[in-house]
Formats: structure tokens, sequence, C-alpha cells
């Protein structure tokens, strides 16, 4: 269970992760956030203790560890990675010379895990093909670039049919996973929190709407749980997504939509590719990861 702290007594979860006190006579003491409102959610009661400023769930600085973000009021932070991309051959670097649309990624694209990568290009880590990926974007200095390392991933991404993933976005083949873990905790709705909230509007986003591809699924920013139970977060030049929440939640949903990443540690930052500033050494295969 996350952190909260407010009140006496034990705490219970709802279905969709909301808290409420439960008071020594068996009645429950609730705490709502959205408007002071509780509401039915799955057949049952969801209040939400303390308010909610969503406004303050932008990424994380860099300077700090993932876990102390938010003044470490979530239990865990798992890193989630985005997947490379296969395609047919006729979408291939070969045959187009083009990265495929977001529409065509997600008709006939499939994920391709890093693991994967790393087994055919020889890069040792998780931790190395994303020092690659971003010195192929120019996004580090040169002192932190591995540029033997960017050639093989490039020149395994041009001889094939995958594609590597896009920096600084929902990347689109995880987006269904990502409403999964919303649906999963009893969420019809998401709040959408843009990269600069003070020039770009907090929104409210439908899950239906966001599925159906009737409304455009946000780019990067932050997707929180309209009680601040959990939320995912993407920068604008990383190629993983933050997912912070309750250990136990995180985990299921990690071990439903088969996701690839790691639990960051104590020391994990977002410079993780770094073994020089103090990270965690991360591992590739899912039986070298934390126990979730």
């Amino acid at each position: 269970m996350g952190h909260v702290t407010q009140g006496s007594g034990p705490l219970r979860r709802t279905q969709a992760l909301g808290y409420f006190r439960v008071l020594p006579d068996g009645r429950t003491d609730a705490r709502c956030s959205i408007g002071g409102r509780c509401h039915a959610a799955s057949g049952g009661l969801t209040c939400y203790s303390g308010c909610v400023e969503y406004e303050s769930l932008t990424y994380p600085p860099y300077d700090a560890p993932l876990a102390e973000a938010y003044g470490g009021r979530f239990e865990s932070v798992f890193v989630v990675l985005h997947p490379f991309v296969s395609v047919p051959e006729r979408l291939a670097w070969k045959a187009t010379k083009q990265y495929p649309t977001d529409e065509q990624i997600l008709s006939v694209g499939t994920k391709r895990t890093w693991a994967s990568v790393a087994a055919r290009t020889g890069l040792a880590t998780c931790a190395k093909v994303n020092q690659a990926l971003l010195t192929s974007i120019r996004s580090i200095t040169d002192e932190l670039c591995d540029f033997s390392a960017c050639t093989a991933l490039q020149g395994f991404a041009t001889s094939g049919s995958t594609w590597m993933p896009v920096e600084g976005r929902f990347e689109p083949l995880l987006q269904r996973d990502l409403l999964d873990a919303f649906e999963l905790a009893g969420h019809q709705k998401l709040v959408f929190v843009p990269e600069f909230p003070a020039a770009d509007r907090v929104r409210e986003l439908e899950m239906n709407r966001l599925r159906n591809r009737e409304d455009p699924f946000p780019e990067r920013g932050s997707l929180v749980a309209p009680d601040g139970s959990f939320l995912l977060t993407v920068d604008w030049d990383s190629f993983f997504t933050l997912f912070y929440g309750p250990r136990e939640f995180v985990a299921e949903v990690v071990l439903r939509c088969n996701l690839e990443g790691f639990f960051a540690t104590a020391t994990t930052d977002h410079f993780w590719f770094n073994y020089s500033m103090g990270c965690c050494v991360v591992t590739l295969s899912p039986e070298d990861w934390p126990a979730v």
C-alpha cells in the first residue's frame, strides 16, 4: 500500500485504489478530494483522501533519486522500457527509408524487447542500450556518449525490420497497456498533466475515447489517476516511462501487461544509464529483476 499518513486507524484500499479510514466502531471516515465528492465505482464506494494538486505531478527533477519525487508520496517507481518496434519488411528502413506512422505501428507493429535487441547487438545491459539510444539522438554530452554502442544499434536497426523507439513520448505500442492500468484500478477517466501545466491546462480524458482513438493520445507529460494514487510520466528525451504507485498494484500491471523494465532502487535517478552516478546496476532478464 502506498504512503497514506492522514488520520488514525487501519486504512483499506477500494477497488479503484482510493483510501478510506476504518473507525473503531467499523464505520468509515471518508475524505474526498475531487470537489469533495464520493462516488460509486465498480459496485463499491470510492473515496479519495486529501487534495490532489495535479499541476505538481510533472516529470521529476533530474538531480535527485526517482524514489524521492513528489515528496516521497509513492511507494515504488517502475522504469518501463519503451519497446523497439518490429514491422513487416515492407515498412523496414531498407524499403522505405522513413519511420512508420503511428497508425502503421498500431495496426501492424509489434513489441520487441530491449533484451532481445541487446542479445543481437552485444550490448550487455539495458543501461547500455539506453546509453546507445541517447547517443543516437545526441541528447547527452560527448563525454557520456557511447558511439560504438550507437553504431551497433543503428546497424541492427537498418539491416532488419526493427525500428528504434521515438524519444520523449508515450510509445504507441504501450498506450493500451497504460490504459489497462487505469481500468484495472477501476477508473473510467484519467487526468492528463502536460509537460508545462503553466502554459497548457490540465485535462480530464475519457478512457473509452482514448482507447477507440476518438481523442488523440497525449504525446508526453503525466497520466494521473483521478485520486492521485498512481501516475505514469515521460520526459522529452527519454526512452522510458516512469510508473509510480503502490508496489503491489504496479507489479500486477507489469505482470499482466508483460512490461519490460525494473523497479528503481533508493539511488536510481534519471541518468540511470551512467553507472558512475551511483545508480543501481540494471539487468535485462526478467528473472534478474527485483522481486515484485
